[in-house]
């Protein structure tokens, strides 16, 4: 069998991320505003550190307003509360997004639905999930949206095809289900605990991993010609023995990557499928926060 069609969200998310340049430029034009987007860190997690970096940095290089907010990992929730309030009522802030995790003194549900749903980028406020949910317009979270991006430009329509989401997480899972019932599939939400998921899984012409499990999908799972999304970024040691000793990892998805690709008639890989469409999405958002906060205004 053929191998499958590696789906490259590199190159994806480089073609989408110069679209929002242009978009941020035509946008500049007609209204003679900026769109900006305010990211708030608490703390000096390194991983969130390396994040908010590249976020700021695409942000600068489409055209927009990247505005920086940092806070002592000690600062008090209600303070995080202010500048929130306080970004809020900035017209020069289209975008909000408080970079995730927060230290554990911080009640983070609270946190996220102080964000105007209307600059909640991230799509993961209440308001922004239920209009989701019902189908109108929202600011979708990140990381379905680039699924779905990734899934309509290998396939094209996906209207009939049976597609079954692995992960029910409010992140990822539940709404990657409402974007897929919303073009048409026919959609299953699966988790680790589900008893007959490999039956459920040679059922599915589309199956989207999330369950943040090493290699949990097998590739003997697979209905053959299926495609699949790993949106799993999971931290495992290397196989060189040396390496291993000093503590050297190496990243895997959710799927058996070199199996499946043997079965599957398109997979995205881990790193370098999935995980370069967020940051494009949330610039996406960006620009869709702006738009509909100034024709509002």
């Amino acid at each position: 069998m053929t191998e499958a069609i590696i789906i490259d969200g590199k190159e994806f998310s480089s073609n989408l991320r110069n679209k929002i340049a242009e978009d941020v430029k035509a946008f500049k034009k007609e209204r003679s505003i900026v769109p900006g987007l305010a990211v708030v860190l608490v703390g000096e997690d390194p991983a969130s550190r390396i994040y908010v970096r590249k976020k700021e940095e695409m942000t600068t290089a489409v055209g927009m307003n990247s505005l920086s907010y940092r806070l002592d990992a000690n600062a008090s929730q209600q303070e995080l509360l202010d500048l929130i309030g306080t970004l809020n009522h900035d017209p020069a802030v289209h975008g909000i997004l408080v970079q995730l995790p927060l230290p554990k003194h911080i009640d983070t549900p609270t946190i996220l639905e102080a964000i105007d749903p209307d600059k909640d980028v991230d799509g993961f406020h209440v308001v922004n999930a239920g209009r989701l949910a019902i189908g109108t317009p929202s600011l979708v979270p990140c990381t379905p949206a680039g699924c779905m991006m990734l899934l309509e430009h290998t396939l094209g329509s996906l209207k009939g095809k049976n597609a079954l989401v692995i992960g029910r997480s409010t992140i990822v899972g539940r709404p990657m289900a409402q974007l897929l019932l919303a073009a048409d599939c026919t959609v299953t939400i699966a988790h680790r605990h589900t008893k007959n998921l490999e039956e459920l899984c040679q059922q599915a012409d589309i199956v989207v991993a999330a369950v943040g499990i090493p290699h949990f999908v097998k590739a003997s799972w697979l209905k053959p010609g299926a495609v699949v999304i790993d949106v799993g970024i999971n931290r495992v040691p290397v196989e060189d023995e040396t390496a291993k000793a000093a503590g050297k990892t190496r990243i895997v998805g959710d799927v058996d990557f070199v199996e499946a690709a043997k079965v599957a008639s398109a997979i995205t890989p881990v790193p370098g499928g999935v995980g370069p469409m967020t940051i494009a999405c949330l610039l996406n958002n960006t620009v869709q926060a702006a738009r509909n906060l100034t024709s509002a205004s």
